[in-house]
């Protein structure tokens, strides 16, 4: 049998599972669910519902030098003006982007100042811009986490997902509930609305690091704040993006709630997902989270968790088991067949590589120093071709590496 949406198969048994005492009990029922949907799905476990796709990695491709990073963002802000869409007081059910588009735009500003890229003032000043966007469309939302603007009729899969949530709400009559001012505000424990809430809240922080503005750090502290009330729900990247904004909350405040709720959703809502044995061990159950993007996203929050437990935390074991089996079963792509997947990748690389410098035993046993040299030879060697090989936040956040590398 082949699922195809994780939904239909977790819900009964994640939907109130934070709000449990008994995680333990949660986390049993969970893996036996599982266990039940792996058996169910057969040869399709951990194959992703749409066949892979690989950019080759250049065979004589090198990294870009120190001094090509350090420009490497100045036409940057030039290519933000051109697609600057956001602006305070539009009409969020007429609009068809999603918060994530500003949120790399404040993500790539910020952390490209704080690299002293070129570019990096006029990119400030629009990651300034696009975050104040963000916290008046949060503050529209007014629930603390950010919204998903409720527009129809649009063609990608966010939107086409966000219109059968509407349509969802009208047949129940819940439509109040999940519309305000414009803006789907409860997706009805979908989870949905943890991806852009997850983006725009870490994007806060990092401008907020960046201008030491409190208003920054005070909406990412709201977004947080939501992301811990919200349940766990079937689909496993959804809480990965809640598990990264809290261990980044952490980091950033050192408030333990924070720490507590990303490992508590880490441990009920991402890893019972993962396969632990047979060819595709490391990739996530259902074909939808088995996706390369999906993957990385996934190990992304995965390693900011690792990076803020304490070394004595009885769920750090656990937690690296996954990330390295996650890494293990991906990486190899990029020094075989190439790279599936550019951004999602990138960021989760970058992470890897950075945090654990000092253990190249780690990076050489799960391929990662070999997976990030592949991919910085691709996106370097696209970049000289003339192309813009990863979007604004992915992009600063390698040429910061590039810029340290010698």
């Amino acid at each position: 049998m082949i699922f195809p949406s994780p939904r239909r198969w977790l819900v009964p048994f994640l939907a109130f599972a934070l709000h449990c005492p008994a995680e333990e009990a949660e986390l049993v029922a969970i893996r036996q669910r599982v266990v039940e949907a792996t058996r169910q799905l057969g040869d399709q476990a951990g194959l992703p519902e749409e066949a892979d796709t690989f950019l080759r990695i250049p065979a004589k491709g090198r990294w870009l030098t120190p001094a090509e990073a350090k420009a490497g963002f100045a036409k940057a802000p030039a290519m933000i003006e051109k697609v600057r869409w956001w602006k305070i007081g539009l009409d969020p059910a007429k609009l068809q982007h999603a918060l994530r588009e500003p949120a790399s735009v404040v993500s790539g500003g910020a952390l490209a100042a704080l690299a002293g890229l070129d570019g990096a003032a006029r990119s400030l000043e629009l990651a300034r811009e696009a975050g104040d966007f963000l916290i008046w469309a949060q503050e529209q939302g007014g629930r603390g986490g950010f919204p998903f603007p409720a527009a129809r009729g649009g063609k990608s899969k966010a939107f086409l997902a966000a219109d059968r949530q509407l349509d969802r709400a009208a047949r129940e009559g819940r439509s109040e509930r999940m519309i305000e001012h414009g803006w789907v505000v409860d997706d009805l424990q979908d989870g949905g609305l943890q991806f852009d809430n997850g983006e725009a809240g870490v994007a806060m922080l990092e401008l907020y690091q960046a201008t030491g503005e409190g208003k920054y750090l005070d909406s990412a502290r709201k977004a947080a704040d939501w992301a811990i009330t919200r349940p766990i729900v079937a689909n496993w990247n959804y809480n990965s993006f809640s598990v990264h904004l809290l261990a980044q909350a952490y980091a950033a405040t050192g408030e333990q709630k924070y720490l507590s709720a990303a490992t508590s959703k880490a441990r009920l809502g991402v890893i019972p997902g993962q396969l632990t044995e047979g060819p595709r061990a490391g990739r996530w159950v259902d074909r939808h989270n088995a996706k390369p993007a999906y993957h990385y996203i996934m190990l992304r929050a995965l390693a900011a968790l690792a990076v803020v437990l304490p070394a004595g935390d009885p769920a750090r074991p656990e937690v690296m088991r996954c990330l390295q089996l996650g890494l293990r079963a991906r990486n190899a792509d990029f020094t075989g067949p190439g790279a599936a997947n550019k951004d999602k990748a990138m960021e989760a690389l970058v992470l890897v590589n950075r945090t654990w410098a000092h253990d190249p035993a780690l990076l050489r046993e799960t391929l990662s120093a070999d997976a990030l040299d592949a991919l910085g030879k691709l996106v370097s060697e696209q970049f000289r071709r003339g192309v813009s090989p990863l979007g604004p936040r992915e992009w600063a956040l390698f040429l910061a590496l590039a810029v340290e590398r010698q």
